[in-house]
Order: C-alpha cells, then structure tokens, then sequence
C-alpha cells in the first residue's frame, strides 16, 4: 500500500508540473501574441509608405461599377482619416471598359467629381479591349478624360500586384 501511494504521488507530482508548464507556456504566449498585434499595430500607424490598392472593373454593370468606386471612396476616406496615404487605380477591360467609355459610361459624372476631390485615384483603361471595340462597332472608342489607356489591362493588374499592390475585384 505505501508503494501505491509513492507511485501516485508521484505521478501526480509530474502530472501538476506538466499542467503547470503548460499554464505558464500559454500565458507566455498569449503575451507574446499581444505584444506583436501591438507592435504591428504600432507599425502601422507609424507607416511612411503609402498603402496601394487596385480595383478590377471588368463588366458592363452599372450597379459593380458604382461598388467599385464606393469602394474606392470608403479606402480612400479611411486612409485620410487615419491620416495616412493610399494610391488607388482602377483597371478596367473587357465589357468593364464601358466604365471609362465617354459615350457609354454610366457613372462618368461620378469619377470626374471624385477625380478632383481624390487627386491619389487613377483610372486606367485597357488598351485592347478598346481596340477590340474599334473594330467591333467600326468607330473611335471616346473615353473620359480621366482614363490612361494600358496596353492591356489584366498585365497592368499583374505587374501592379507584384509590386506589392493590393487587389480588389468587387
């Protein structure tokens, strides 16, 4: 019996002093897990690079467009009150194109106003599609004046996300 009970105690013994390594482990951890959220918090208020955001726009659908540049508003507005900076482009191609078509464009009067209130916003107009349009309807493809023509729209997407843009398509 007192064999018994040397065995119990000591299992139990190391039994606590597990449980108690593990208690202690994990409540390190926590704290580590707080001091780097609030570290990178830190870093981010702290932040000298302006953050980069592109926005696909690739349908002919007024209801996706106006998201797009809600979108772009609510980014742009979050960042000035933070009071940090953000570079916002717009791509757009295929039937998206239709977004930056001075003829066709069904939000055009919404990003002229938003193009001189929000000079860090660009819109970029994908140059094959627009030529495939030419072809297409047999005439010159207008475009709003706040349009730069890419040479192709999905290259302008991806050479912008290996720069270390970040990507939206709404």
């Amino acid at each position: 019996m007192n064999r018994s009970f040397v065995v119990f105690t000591g299992v139990a013994a190391i039994g606590f002093m597990v449980l108690s390594t593990q208690t202690s482990g994990s409540a390190q951890i926590g704290t580590s897990t707080k001091i780097n959220a609030n570290a990178k918090m830190a870093a981010t208020a702290n932040r000298t690079q302006p953050h980069r955001l592109a926005v696909q726009v690739d349908v002919n659908d007024p209801a996706t467009m106006n998201l797009a540049l809600n979108n772009v508003s609510n980014a742009a507005q979050h960042y000035n009150d933070i009071g940090q900076k953000v570079e916002i482009e717009v791509v757009a191609f295929g039937p998206g194109l239709h977004m930056l078509r001075d003829d066709t464009s069904p939000v055009k009067a919404r990003i002229k106003s938003m193009s001189e209130t929000m000079p860090n916003v660009a819109f970029s107009a994908c140059g094959n599609t627009r030529e495939n349009m030419t072809r297409a309807e047999a005439k010159d493809i207008p475009l709003i004046s706040q349009a730069n023509v890419v040479k192709a729209g999905v290259v302008r997407l991806v050479e912008l996300q290996e720069r270390g843009w970040s990507y939206l398509r709404p």
